[in-house]
């Protein structure tokens, strides 16, 4: 059996999927025989299928922590990884440890050769893949009660889009890996509309008008349901948007952002107290506070103060992530918008929380990414701008943002690599200032590491 470590670089050498042709990563019928050699582990535990273009994730891991409150053994299967990649495949929020990862990738990689050398599969599963077939072979061999799935890139077609959910749950949609999926919203939404099924529940919120008249031509053709998740929305006026201002959302676990409001969920008041903070956020709360109430309808035992608690407990690092200032760095935020509308989601809750403090970004972006947008939304917000790279082939060099935002008129500096842009940010950034570090998921990993490292101090 191969070492954790070498089971990792296996599935590294196999390449990011987004760089393989359309018909590797696009063909369901591959991974139904995959899964079929190994007994078909999707069919072994009960599911929920949650694809969106901004949310999906966040989404996903509060639903997963309200099923875990209840007393529910609960998977979660999310993408793409801040900085291992076991955070993909969790069970009651613990990471598959490496010798389990090492097991359950050796038994799938064994099942995929034989199948290639057979000739039953044209060519070798690809990364993503591999690593959703591992993560349904995990579940399955742990008996666990329920798992989350998170859609990895679109959802007709997508490997995830295997299973027979419970109910499938659609967050926000907007324009993103258009290369892939489509140039417009409506073609985008037609995707993800493709892991609702027949005669099934969808949960959805109203969005932009293409993407739910989309979605509900898909609800009409497949005969299924739809359930909106507005009845979990706050009221919002603008005396009730107070939850989100500064003065309202840091409570007494040290200087942290949290949101707070009241909310009705089965008949009962609860206080909703999130670690996950924005307007964008209260969205994606509602959506899984609808998706764990209608689980009750599957035989789950899911009450008000379950949802209460697992809002609460929720972890979804790398989502407005604060980092109090200590004695080596500023207050610092970390937050993975990486296209325009996560841009401006950032910038939205920055200002909120924010106001009158000077912002520091550290920014870096993959070259396929909307990066002239996106800085045309953040820059003119920062009194400085750092633009650096991730280690990653995908990733767009210093240079190229910086020519790529020279419309936005922002003072911008290139810095190398992440860690040193997160020290040239300490140089510069004055007393009482922030550091924000966004563009990319794999940048903001990267800051994560420095962060949660003895390095850091204090953090």
């Amino acid at each position: 059996m191969l070492a954790y470590e070498q089971a990792v670089a296996q599935l590294l050498e196999l390449g990011h999927e987004l760089h393989q042709t359309p018909s590797h990563k696009f063909d369901l019928a591959n991974m139904r025989v995959l899964l079929a050699d190994l007994g078909n582990p999707e069919r072994r535990f009960p599911s929920v299928l949650v694809a969106g273009t901004n949310g999906k994730g966040s989404t996903s891991a509060v639903l997963a922590s309200i099923l875990q409150a209840a007393g529910h053994t609960t998977g979660l299967y999310t993408s793409p990884h801040l900085v291992r990649v076991n955070e993909r495949i969790r069970i009651n929020g613990e990471e598959i440890s490496e010798a389990e990862f090492s097991e359950i990738h050796n038994r799938v990689e064994q099942a995929a050769g034989k199948l290639v050398s057979r000739g039953q599969l044209p060519w070798h599963p690809s990364f993503f893949e591999m690593l959703t077939a591992m993560a349904f072979e995990y579940f399955a061999s742990t008996g666990l009660e329920i798992a989350v799935l998170e859609v990895g890139m679109g959802g007709r077609l997508d490997a995830t889009n295997v299973v027979d959910p419970c109910f499938a749950v659609i967050p926000d949609i907007y324009l993103d890996h258009q290369n892939f999926l489509g140039n417009t919203i409506a073609q985008i939404a037609a995707e993800k509309a493709g892991i609702i099924k027949p005669r099934a529940v969808v949960i959805t919120l109203p969005q932009h008008p293409e993407a739910s008249d989309v979605i509900g031509r898909a609800v009409l053709e497949c005969g299924a349901r739809a359930i909106s998740a507005a009845d979990y929305l706050p009221p919002m006026s603008p005396a009730s948007e107070e939850f989100l201002s500064a003065r309202n959302s840091k409570i007494e676990t040290g200087n942290v952002p949290f949101m707070r409001y009241p909310l009705s969920v089965l008949g009962e008041r609860i206080e909703v107290v999130s670690p996950l903070i924005g307007h964008h956020q209260v969205r994606n709360l509602a959506l899984a506070i609808a998706a764990a109430v209608e689980l009750r309808n599957f035989g789950f035992n899911v009450s008000a103060r379950a949802v209460e608690t697992g809002i609460r407990e929720a972890h979804w690092p790398g989502r407005f992530q604060v980092f109090p200032a200590s004695a080596t760095f500023p207050e610092s935020v970390l937050d993975v918008a990486h296209n325009p509308a996560g841009a401006w989601a950032l910038r939205s809750t920055l200002a909120r929380l924010y106001s009158g403090r000077p912002l520091t970004f550290v920014f870096g972006a993959m070259r396929d990414k909307a990066i002239a947008e996106m800085a045309q939304i953040l820059f003119p917000i920062g009194q400085r701008v750092l633009v650096t790279r991730a280690k990653s082939p995908r990733a767009a060099d210093p240079e190229q943002i910086r020519d790529a935002a020279a419309h936005t008129g922002a003072e911008i500096e290139s810095v190398s690599d992440v860690r040193a842009a997160l020290a040239r940010a300490r140089e510069v950034t004055p007393e009482g200032g922030v550091v924000a570090v966004t563009g990319s998921i794999y940048v903001v990993g990267e800051a994560l590491e420095f962060f949660s490292s003895s390095a850091h101090g204090a953090q």
